[in-house]
């Protein structure tokens, strides 16, 4: 007797709608990742946690329509598009406001950590992954592979890369069953605490 195939996860583009729990769920994902603690301050962390998967991993990427979920939103990925165009002047204003009050005293080592991290990019115009995560509950089913699926899919069709950086090895296997390569490795800025790999998936030719 046959075993029943696998059923992939529906995933879909993000709506307006689906930001409080896309923000919510990458909220969720995140409090056990290293770069959180230590990009963080402890006093607040929470609560700047939750801002920051507000912002800069729900609503930017959705207004860019570069949010993809599952349809329950239990996993969300969030892209930047090769030729994303700048922020609309209302969005970039509550970037620069709310930056300082997420990071605190931290922005200076992490905005140069993420100077550190872009130097593994490819130089052509690509895809960058800026989160991706899923709910606890609803890990080990494939399902945070499943959201980066039509962005992937989408870059073999249009023979461009994608990319991202992140900070634990744990990471880096996982994305690289996605077919991503480490292409940079260095530390934190200042303090060298972390690890930073960056990886890139180059295009799948048919």
């Amino acid at each position: 007797m046959t075993e029943p195939a696998a059923v992939r996860p529906v995933v879909r583009r993000a709506t307006r709608a689906d930001v409080p729990r896309l923000a919510a769920t990458l909220a969720a994902a995140y409090p056990d990742y290293r770069w959180t603690s230590w990009a963080l301050p402890e006093d607040g962390r929470t609560q700047r946690l939750s801002r920051w998967a507000e912002l800069w991993g729900a609503l930017v990427p959705v207004l860019a329509e570069t949010a993809w979920v599952t349809d329950d939103v239990d996993a969300a990925a969030a892209w930047v598009a090769p030729d994303a165009p700048p922020h609309a002047a209302d969005v970039q204003a509550v970037i620069d406001r709310d930056l300082p009050r997420v990071f605190g005293a931290r922005q200076p080592v992490v905005l140069a950590s993420e100077r550190l991290g872009a130097l593994g990019r490819p130089d052509e115009p690509h895809w960058w992954l800026h989160a991706v995560g899923t709910r606890p509950a609803a890990r080990h089913q494939g399902l945070g592979a499943a959201v980066l699926q039509p962005v992937l899919e989408r870059c073999d069709a249009e023979l461009v890369p994608a990319a991202t950086t992140v900070y634990t090895s744990t990471a880096v296997r996982w994305l690289q069953r996605s077919g991503f390569a480490v292409t940079h490795s260095t530390r934190t800025a200042v303090d060298h605490e972390l690890p930073i790999w960056t990886l890139v998936r180059q295009p799948k030719r048919n």
